[in-house]
């Protein structure tokens, strides 16, 4: 019998090993696929801070309110890609409710008071232009460029190498063994690796 003593196989060991390592692999495909969560401040300046952001298809941006006055982010109809999710603080899916429905105080107007934020997923490439309702005419005008592979940060110091997604596979991967190999490694220290190998002939 390929059984141990405590009633655990060594087919059942390497099922347990080979498990774990694939969880692990799976969870790091996962974390390398999400999109990138960028930050745009809505301040009492009346000022999107940044103006104009590039990111990546994907991406997020949370425009946060770090004021007191209340703002919106409202998207320009005609300015934004033609196969792109329309957006705007307060849920609308046009410019013209949402221009009409803004309230100060009223977050289901589209109101983003101070300490709230609000979020919005960029799927399409291309260019949007958005603004804030009740401080559009002094100028609360911004604009995100949504292309592939985000912005180039600028560089702050010596270059630093890039990792090819090939050495992040092989990562990943190499991650997995290791934590197969250990599991295998605990399952051998806690029952000792005392197991019956089976003999052809018994089969």
């Amino acid at each position: 019998m390929d059984r141990s003593a405590n009633g655990i196989t060594r087919r059942g060991l390497l099922r347990a090993a080979a498990g774990a390592g694939a969880v692990a692999g799976a969870s790091g495909t996962a974390a390398a696929q999400e999109g990138t969560t960028h930050n745009v401040d809505m301040t009492d300046e009346l000022i999107f801070d940044p103006d104009s952001i590039t990111i990546a298809p994907g991406d997020t941006i949370v425009w946060g309110n770090v004021g007191n006055i209340g703002h919106s982010v409202t998207a320009y109809e005609d300015d934004i890609p033609e196969e792109a999710e329309y957006f705007a603080s307060g849920g609308f899916d046009a410019e013209d409710p949402a221009r009409s429905a803004y309230r100060a105080g009223v977050p289901e107007s589209g109101d983003v008071p101070g300490g709230d934020s609000y979020r919005h997923t960029f799927e399409v490439e291309g260019t949007y232009d958005y603004f804030c309702v009740p401080h559009e005419a002094v100028g609360m005008i911004a604009s995100v460029d949504v292309v592939p592979g985000g912005a180039t940060p600028e560089p702050s110091g010596p270059p630093v190498p890039s990792v090819p997604d090939a050495a992040k596979t092989l990562l990943v991967t190499v991650t997995g063994a290791f934590v197969a190999v250990l599991a295998l490694a605990y399952f051998f220290i806690k029952y000792g690796g005392d197991y019956e190998m089976v003999e052809e002939s018994e089969r």
